[in-house]
C-alpha cells in the first residue's frame, strides 16, 4: 500500500466522540432523535408511576402491566441510544419532569396512557418523514420495525381503554380485567 492510500483511511468522517461514521445525520433529525429518546424515558417514568398507583390500590394485574410497560419503554430508549451511538453520535440525556401521580380513576390513567402512545407514534412518524427528506435510508430502515411495534402498542392501549370504559368503574368488572392483566390475557381480539 502506498502512503496516499493509508492517509485516505485516516480521513474518515467521525462523530463528536471520535467514532467513525459512514453517513452523518442531519442536524434537525439528530435533535428530533434526542427529543424522542427523552419521550421514551418520560413514558417509562409515567408508567412506573402508574404501576405504583395501582399497587397502592391492590390492583396487582394493572400494576404488573404498567411495570412491564415501564421496562419496555426503557428498552425503547436504549434502542434509540444504541442507534445514535452506531451512527457516531453522542447521546444526550435530558432532564425528565416528575410524572403525574394523582389520578381520579382507572379510566383516566388508561386514557392518558393511550394518548401517550399516540404521541409516541406521531413522533416516530415525524422522525420517519425527516429521515426521508434528508435521504437517510439507514434511519428509515431502523424505524420501520419500531413503528410497527408502536402501532401494536397503541392498539393494545385502545383495547384496554375500551375494556375499562365498558367496566364502568364496577369493582367486579375491574377485578376481572385486573386478573386478565395478571395472567397476560389482555391482547385485543384477532380476526385474521
Amino acid at each position: 500500500m502506498t502512503s496516499t492510500a493509508n492517509s485516505s483511511f485516516l480521513d474518515l468522517a467521525t462523530g463528536p466522540a471520535g467514532r467513525a461514521m459512514a453517513q452523518p445525520m442531519d442536524k434537525s433529525l439528530l435533535e428530533a432523535f434526542q427529543q424522542h429518546l427523552t419521550m421514551e424515558r418520560n413514558a417509562s417514568a409515567s408508567y412506573f408511576a402508574h404501576s405504583i398507583w395501582f399497587a397502592e390500590r391492590e390492583l396487582r394485574g394493572f400494576s404488573k402491566y404498567f411495570k412491564e410497560e415501564s421496562h419496555n419503554e426503557q428498552i425503547h430508549a436504549a434502542t434509540f441510544a444504541d442507534y445514535l451511538i452506531s451512527r457516531g453520535q453522542t447521546v444526550i440525556l435530558q432532564d425528565l419532569p416528575v410524572p403525574r401521580q394523582s389520578w381520579t380513576s382507572v379510566e383516566e390513567i388508561m386514557a392518558f396512557s393511550f394518548q401517550l402512545e399516540v404521541d409516541v407514534t406521531s413522533s416516530l412518524h415525524q422522525l420517519y418523514a425527516m429521515a426521508e427528506r434528508s435521504s437517510d435510508m439507514r434511519t428509515t430502515v431502523f424505524l420501520d420495525p419500531t413503528i410497527d411495534l408502536q402501532v401494536q402498542s397503541e392498539h393494545e392501549f385502545a383495547h384496554l381503554l375500551g375494556r375499562v370504559k365498558l367496566a364502568d368503574n364496577q369493582a367486579s368488572a375491574m377485578l376481572i380485567i385486573d386478573g386478565e392483566l395478571t395472567n397476560g390475557l389482555h391482547a385485543p381480539a384477532k380476526l385474521a
